[in-house]
């Protein structure tokens, strides 16, 4: 994924996400309005919650990204 532009995801809890590959951010906005923002995340890890092996990005989100990085709610 490039540089931060908000790219619509499949899911009930997520909206959309961007990623900037200089930074390593991942931004996720939620269904209910709430952005927040995880760092350190591999460009791989933020292409796969765009596109999830498993077919839904929320799960891909909880297994993968939730719990494993730092962030901050913007």
């Amino acid at each position: 994924m490039a540089a931060a532009s908000w790219r619509i995801v499949s899911s009930s809890v997520i909206r959309a996400v961007a990623y900037d590959d200089a930074s390593r951010e991942l931004r996720v906005r939620f269904s209910n309005g709430s952005v927040y923002r995880y760092l350190g995340v591999p460009a791989d890890v933020a292409a796969a919650l765009v596109d999830p092996p498993s077919g839904s990005s929320g799960r891909y989100f909880n297994d993968h990204v939730r719990d494993a990085f730092d962030f901050d709610e913007e």
